[in-house]
């Protein structure tokens, strides 16, 4: 029987991916760099990865934390599919989890969550805002956190 508590993990982080990607798909060369008085773009995208790799870190029992530098934002869009899909692999195997789920949510997950928000609404700053979306149409799954993503089913 599946453990619906590790289920609903890997859906969150497959939303995760999903809101992100609409975040990093199309953004303009000039976005990555772009100043609105905080940290740029490429700079929250690379905190984004590091609390995956955090996240994947906790899970497995090394709980360790790296401050990266940024990379390109292409290198920093690929880096951010492949620890989400590191992450998942992980939480999917079955494998036993070194600490409670809830705190993998509450910590490196949900603060995720709350960049890409920062990445949406610097989108719009930057005059290359992205279209809002029903998310509760959306069509996310867990296990689905790489860049191909379903379209949208309702946006405006």
């Amino acid at each position: 029987m599946p453990d619906d508590a590790r289920t609903f993990l890997r859906h969150t982080l497959a939303t995760l991916v999903y809101r992100a990607s609409k975040t990093l798909r199309d953004a303009p060369p000039e976005f990555a760099l772009s100043d609105a008085g905080g940290r740029p773009p490429v700079k929250i995208l690379a905190h984004i990865n590091d609390l995956l790799d955090w996240g994947w870190s906790m899970a497995s029992g090394e709980r360790k934390w790296n401050d990266s530098t940024p990379q390109s934002w292409p290198a920093e869009c690929d880096r951010f599919y492949a620890a989400a899909k590191k992450f998942d692999d992980y939480l999917a195997s079955g494998a036993e989890i070194a600490c409670e789920l809830e705190r993998l949510f509450q910590g490196p997950i949900a603060d995720a969550l709350a960049h890409t928000g920062q990445l949406a609404m610097l989108r719009r700053m930057a005059n290359a805002p992205i279209k809002g979306e029903n998310f509760f149409k959306a069509d996310i799954a867990a296990g689905r956190v790489g860049p191909e993503q379903t379209k949208p089913k309702v946006e405006f």
